[in-house]
């Protein structure tokens, strides 16, 4: 984590070229294609994402499969933020005024692109012409596996209409039960934690279109495309709204730990259970990025009664340490987070775990990712604990005069969502093995803003071991075996 850079007084050329709506968009869209290769590749690995967060299976093997609509969602919204900059760059021209001017086009940009992402808008005039079509004459030469299915160029509807309603549960910390998709909703929630700067920021966008900065040498007319303000609205809302998601975070964790306590309160102690201290574990990683926002936001505010004669030096220097201390401890918390428990590596593990014949050094016996090779395991370990630390270069007094453009806060923000979405392959495949580990299998089904349905066979294989609190539940630790004998990876 990290906080907010000074900003200078006038539009830096970055700006110029991208400002901060445009910022927000374009990390938006990237999500949509990390999140569709992400299904692509796991499909390939005969990794059933869908299955693993409890999406409604498909009625037919023939449609496409899902990464394929969230491929389809990812090129629309690419296109209506393509075609924006294009014409915000030919109107433009680099031209201050004309920058300041013409934020409503990122601003209409931005608010097409949530309409695309979160409302499912209703097909029923599309299925009904896609009936009248199959019902003629095409009908009678085998069109009839599609009845009622949307054409090919129709966005994805229940994907979408899904998300919105995992986002609305996961936003305020809300977790549903194992079998109705408590997996997706801890997905979401995590990738919602590396997505805080970008929700600080569509605040900040937001506040600057209705609101004139107070900035020193701001506009005077309000204006989103203007140097951004991170004190637009005053210096708490911001660090407040990128507290949110880890604070949703949080209470998922709460969440987790009384089920276990109630579902274990009148039953002897099982280890295969526990009583839940993992979660409790997990709560206090994302509680420690409550000081770095914290120190941050003291240490940017002390930073500018210092420049302003009303306090001394030794504040801001105070504040600045104990970011840097509470830092530390987030990102190497989180980095063994990470590896020991959502990747369920042997690295932090001790000697005989980490050194067992039955598996590469640190690592685990079953690998499915790359086919298995310990070197893509260990460039994902050593990328994960450089992109935790990318904080450290505000440490390197020689470095500051970089820090500050806006353009390293987008190249941070950028590798944080790269961090997530590397993230994401080692986490669901340690959830599958988990799963198929369990001698039972998933039901398949669709998947997370993918519309339509998931591939292979029918939803007669139904439940898992995530499915139960009471000695299945192997979410957030509580399955421990890390190395031994499982199904083989030809049986997924």
């Amino acid at each position: 984590m990290d906080g907010d850079a000074s900003v200078e007084p006038t539009l830096d050329a970055f700006s110029l070229t991208l400002p901060l709506p445009y910022r927000v968009a374009l990390i938006t869209v990237l999500a949509t294609w990390g999140w569709g290769a992400n299904l692509h590749y796991l499909y390939l690995q005969k990794i059933d994402v869908p299955s693993l967060i409890r999406y409604p299976g498909r009625p037919s093997a023939a449609h496409l499969p899902h990464h394929h609509s969230a491929y389809r969602l990812a090129t629309v919204t690419s296109s209506v933020l393509a075609a924006s900059l294009l014409i915000f760059w030919a109107y433009t021209r680099h031209d201050v005024d004309r920058v300041l001017y013409l934020d409503w086009l990122p601003m209409t940009t931005l608010s097409v692109l949530g309409l695309l992402l979160i409302l499912p808008f209703p097909l029923n005039l599309i299925k009904r012409h896609s009936r009248r079509r199959l019902s003629g004459p095409t009908a009678a030469n085998g069109s009839a596996n599609n009845h009622g299915s949307p054409p090919p160029w129709a966005l994805p509807q229940d994907g979408r209409r899904r998300f919105a309603a995992t986002l609305r549960r996961v936003a305020v910390g809300g977790l549903a039960e194992a079998q109705h998709g408590k997996f997706g909703d801890i997905l979401l929630a995590d990738v919602l934690t590396s997505y805080s700067k970008v929700l600080g920021d569509l605040y900040v966008v937001i506040c600057m279109f209705f609101f004139t900065s107070s900035r020193a040498g701001a506009s005077t007319e309000p204006s989103a495309t203007d140097q951004p303000d991170r004190n637009c609205g005053g210096g708490v809302i911001v660090p407040l709204i990128m507290a949110m998601p880890f604070l949703a975070r949080f209470r998922q964790c709460l969440i987790e730990y009384l089920r276990v306590r109630n579902a274990t309160r009148d039953r002897p102690f099982d280890p295969a259970v526990g009583w839940g201290g993992q979660h409790l574990a997990n709560a206090a990683k994302y509680a420690t990025s409550f000081p770095v926002i914290l120190f941050s936001a003291l240490q940017r505010n002390a930073k500018a009664a210092e420049d302003a004669g009303t306090t001394t030096t030794a504040v801001s220097t105070t504040y600045y340490r104990l970011w840097v201390l509470a830092v530390a401890v987030n990102s190497l918390y989180s980095f063994y987070w990470d590896v020991a428990k959502d990747w369920d590596l042997t690295l932090f593990d001790g000697a005989r775990a980490r050194n067992a014949p039955d598996h590469p050094w640190a690592l685990r016996r079953r690998l499915l990712i790359n086919r298995g090779q310990p070197l893509t395991y260990y460039a994902a370990i050593v990328l994960d604990l450089v992109l935790r630390c990318t904080w450290s270069l505000k440490l390197s007094p020689h470095l500051d005069h970089v820090a500050d453009f806006e353009s390293s806060l987008f190249l941070m923000q950028l590798l944080e969502v790269l961090r997530r979405w590397v993230w994401i392959f080692f986490r669901v495949e340690t959830e599958w093995i988990r799963s198929t580990n369990s001698n039972t299998m998933p039901d398949f089904s669709q998947g997370l803003l993918g519309g339509g349905f998931g591939s292979g066979s029918s939803g007669s294989r139904a439940g898992s071991a995530s499915s139960s609190t009471s000695g299945g539940d192997i979410m957030l630790g509580d399955y421990t075996p890390k190395y031994d004998d499982g199904t083989d990876d030809d049986d997924i």
